[in-house]
């Protein structure tokens, strides 16, 4: 496994197992490397498009799709545990990344009301709702933060 793909998956490890980002320095002792060096892999993944990076920052993680490194409306409880997703399809992908069933709640962002969702033997509950995406898929790495 190439060292990038090591990180990555430090990365998601520490998600699921702490519901918090990891910084470099940890990732560097996981797996017996330096700062910098990790900290180099966070700039590969983020080139391709595999993190997302605080503006300004090279090393703050904001997204590990599917998981927010930053609270948000979004979250996704499995066995008490609390995930924060990047947007309401995120919070379906850490139940699906996780394999777990999970309790989803959330925001309309257009209305504002409040939204649940269950997931349960690996599939939502069935429930009446819309979906409606703002962006295209072709466009959502224009402006990731805000799709």
């Amino acid at each position: 496994m190439d060292f990038d793909t090591s990180v990555k998956l430090q990365i998601y490890k520490t998600l699921a197992a702490t519901s918090q980002p990891p910084v470099p320095a940890a990732i560097a002792a996981d797996l017996a490397c330096t700062v910098e060096e990790v900290e180099a892999a966070y700039q590969r993944l983020y080139q391709e498009r595999l993190l997302v990076l605080e503006p300004g920052s090279p090393t703050a993680l904001r997204m590990a799709p599917p998981f927010s490194a930053i609270p948000t409306q979004h979250v996704t409880t499995i066995n008490g545990k609390s995930y924060f997703a990047n947007c309401a399809w995120d919070a379906f992908g850490i139940a699906a990344a996780l394999h777990r069933d999970a309790d989803i709640n959330s925001v309309c962002g257009d209305c504002g009301a409040s939204l649940s969702f269950q997931i349960r033997d690996h599939k939502p509950v069935p429930q009446e709702c819309a979906v409606h995406f703002a962006v295209p898929a072709a466009h959502w790495w224009d402006d990731i933060v805000y799709t």
